[in-house]
């Protein structure tokens, strides 16, 4: 997530909540990396997105199973999503001067990192969590397969409180930048949602990363 060749482009536009305000700025500047491993990560396929006829009002997702009632907040320690192999510490994440979000460090490719002025994970509302694709040196980053997880698969995460948030994917689906429905990502929820995001939608040297790969779900059950 070390700021990338297209990081000046403009954030896409969204007026969300008060504790979501910030993290329009998170869409395709900050995720931006170099791609040097030889390949590009996995991305989701159509058969990942929501459909036509289930797709939910901005800010809201279908659930994939049963919603559980939402924890009180806490903060995350630890992120697994055991269909793609993570299983990652977490960091909170600030803002800069600029109110752009601070990524996590570019030497720590296997940290994930957590929104830490928004909803906590488990908690009622949307979470967001974010993480490196790769790095300019050619090195996957923690959320490398993200493209690659589907459907009904699950992601935990572990929070100081000693509960574990299960979360069941609802869908995943690849934005171009310049298109990046915001307030769908990002829109406050009644319920424990989640957020994943990283870099995607193809590469192109000269610009980087072209757009982001999104994974929406929703708490299912706690531990």
């Amino acid at each position: 997530m070390a700021p990338g060749p297209d990081d000046s482009a403009p954030p896409p536009p969204f007026v969300p909540s008060v504790k979501l305000l910030t993290w329009t700025l998170v869409a395709g500047a900050v995720l931006v990396t170099g791609a040097l491993h030889g390949g590009e990560p996995p991305q989701p396929s159509a058969g990942q997105a929501f459909s036509a006829p289930a797709r939910p009002p901005a800010g809201r997702t279908a659930a994939a199973g049963p919603a559980v009632r939402p924890l009180p907040s806490s903060t995350p320690l630890r992120i697994r999503i055991p269909a793609i192999g993570v299983d990652a510490p977490l960091t909170e994440l600030s803002l800069d001067a600029s109110g752009a979000l601070r990524p996590p460090p570019a030497d720590e490719p296997g940290l994930a990192g957590w929104y830490g002025e928004g909803t906590t994970p488990g908690s009622a509302g949307t979470a967001i969590t974010a993480g490196h694709v790769d790095l300019r040196s050619g090195r996957p980053g923690v959320f490398y397969g993200l493209g690659a997880v589907a459907k009904g698969n699950t992601v935990e995460v572990d929070r100081a409180d000693r509960r574990t948030a299960v979360f069941t994917v609802d869908a995943v689906e690849v934005y171009a930048k310049e298109s990046f429905p915001s307030e769908k990502v990002y829109g406050d929820s009644e319920r424990a949602e989640l957020r994943v995001i990283t870099c995607g939608g193809g590469y192109a040297e000269r610009t980087g990363y072209q757009g982001n790969v999104v994974v929406y779900a929703t708490l299912t059950a706690v531990r």
